[in-house]
């Protein structure tokens, strides 16, 4: 059962910086991977250091804040990222047309990732395409997740379900 916001017991101020200070370092952790990767240490520490950094420590740092701030903090920072985050979501269910423009936009990057090697044999420009192609395309592939709605990601997301079913 899901308690009001204002029933819940307020977290202690102190606890509440210092808990936040341990996440928000701990999320900007990934940031020093180039200047690991700079570093004239061996190329297996430095692997070793950079996926620490990317899929290790974020996470560790998490449970240290939470531990800092205690149930009643970590709620506190919860409610307050979702009630940021929530109007940046997409709309469950979308207008027709906005859906097969998120279809276009869907398909495209996939579409061309998949036809661009063996077309590339026929059409010179597609040979050396630059990155910042790729990069484009795959920010049209993540524009177009938000544009199909919140249905489309249960459309998804039932793709890895073996259970999935489709009702109407």
């Amino acid at each position: 059962m899901n308690k009001n916001i204002n029933d819940r017991p307020q977290p202690s101020r102190k606890r509440l910086v210092y808990g936040t200070a341990i996440l928000i370092v701990g999320f900007l952790s990934p940031l020093l991977i180039p200047w690991v990767t700079s570093t004239n240490w061996s190329v297996g520490l430095k692997s070793f250091l950079s996926g620490l950094l990317a899929f290790g420590i974020p996470e560790i740092f998490m449970l240290i804040a939470i531990g800092v701030m205690g149930k009643p903090g970590y709620e506190f920072i919860k409610d307050k990222v979702a009630k940021f985050i929530q109007p940046l979501l997409p709309p469950d269910a979308v207008s027709k047309p906005r859906y097969r423009l998120g279809l276009v936009l869907f398909s495209i990057p996939i579409l061309f990732g998949f036809l661009a090697p063996y077309l590339g044999h026929f059409f010179e420009c597609l040979q050396d395409v630059p990155i910042s192609w790729y990069l484009g395309l795959d920010l049209i592939f993540v524009v177009s997740l938000f544009v199909l709605g919140g249905d489309f990601w249960d459309k998804l997301r039932g793709l890895f379900d073996h259970e999935a079913r489709i009702s109407k």
